[in-house]
């Protein structure tokens, strides 16, 4: 392609999307000053390293919870409000377990203390020496029950209040969902108590300094558990949607549920499997988020359930890997625009980024492409 050429094209795309052009001047002029602070010595590469390291770890987390949002929405054809809630049920539920196993032995904890995550302020993690390294099949088990936990409670959920609704409009879903969002959530706090608690020893948790040019970056077990689960389950995600039968059977009833139902494919059972996988992943995001965060809420699904719907609009509403990716984006938004406004703006700057992209890329980054 000629430098005409390229410019002709270049020229007819800013007269079509005129906001395109002022997205890519943005984010240059960003670079640019990005480049200058660094050059200057107002900000460290190793404090730009660390908040890159959170971002994505911040977007694992979004992105692992985003395919179960996005496989609800292309399967079963409606946005499900209650997702956050699920997250915050699966950490609840995954940390009372964590709680309950780690002291269980040599504590003067009650178990009802242990089974409310300390409620009132009972038992802390900290006293408890919870980390993935000095309790580590406290954290596996929590893990575990997060996952089965979150399955359960969204089959139960499905069958007592989504399945009769199933037929109606997309509109009747939504709003049932936002029902049953709201009752879980206070019912969560009803049980667990409104306090946000930590959760693990900060100080037991070994790290290793990563050097850098101006410092050292500390990567923590946690954060490596963080990507290790993450990575694995999106991994899996992956395989099961190529390679199984039920993979493409779900990928065809995303497709057309009706053209599905004809060739004989039993869509009850993809739906069931639809919350298993959806739920499971869920909340293991919900606890892995935890871990790697600390701190413990009853408001923590719903602040990351606005991010999660961020990401998947921005991957393209429906696309498993847009999701995926759309994740990375709002994590790595939310974390480096510090860089540039106060900490406080940063979920604002995650939600104009989506807003900005879609404007040059209306159907998401992946097009909208269900379950593939």
């Amino acid at each position: 392609m000629g430098v005409t050429e390229s410019y002709s094209r270049g020229r007819e795309l800013a007269a079509g999307n005129p906001l395109a052009l002022v997205f890519g001047l943005l984010v240059v002029l960003l670079v640019f000053d990005l480049v200058g602070k660094l050059a200057s010595g107002s900000i460290q590469i190793s404090s730009v390293a660390v908040l890159i390291k959170d971002g994505l770890a911040r977007g694992l987390v979004i992105g692992l919870a985003g395919i179960g949002l996005s496989m609800t929405y292309s399967i079963l054809n409606f946005a499900n409000f209650a997702h956050g809630d699920y997250i915050t049920a699966g950490a609840f539920s995954g940390w009372a377990t964590t709680y309950l196993v780690a002291g269980g032995f040599g504590s003067s904890a009650n178990v009802g203390s242990l089974l409310l995550v300390g409620a009132g302020g009972s038992v802390f993690g900290g006293a408890l020496g919870i980390s993935v390294t000095t309790t580590p099949f406290a954290v596996i088990g929590g893990m575990l029950v997060a996952g089965v936990g979150t399955v359960a409670l969204a089959l139960i959920i499905d069958r007592l209040v989504f399945e009769p609704v199933r037929d109606r409009s997309g509109i009747t879903l939504l709003i049932t969902s936002i029902g049953v969002a709201f009752a879980l959530r206070y019912g969560i706090q009803f049980v667990f108590g409104p306090a946000k608690r930590g959760t693990t020893a900060a100080g037991a948790v070994p790290s290793v300094s990563v050097p850098a040019v101006d410092g050292t970056v500390s990567i923590s077990a946690h954060d490596a558990t963080l990507v290790v689960v993450a990575g694995g389950l999106m991994l899996g995600v992956h395989l099961l949607l190529q390679r199984t039968r039920l993979g493409k059977a779900m990928r065809a009833m995303a497709d057309n549920e009706d053209l599905a139902r004809v060739t004989g494919i039993p869509t009850e059972r993809v739906v069931q499997f639809t919350w298993v996988i959806g739920g499971g992943l869920t909340g293991i995001a919900g606890y892995v988020f935890v871990l790697w965060k600390g701190t413990l809420g009853w408001f923590d699904g719903w602040i990351l359930l606005l991010l999660i719907f961020a990401a998947v609009i921005l991957g393209g509403i429906g696309s498993i890997y847009g999701a995926i990716v759309g994740g990375l984006v709002i994590g790595l938004t939310a974390s480096m625009s510090v860089i540039w406004i106060p900490s406080s703006f940063s979920r604002a700057a995650a939600f104009l980024a989506m807003i900005l992209i879609l404007i040059v890329k209306p159907t998401g980054l992946f097009s909208g492409r269900a379950t593939s």
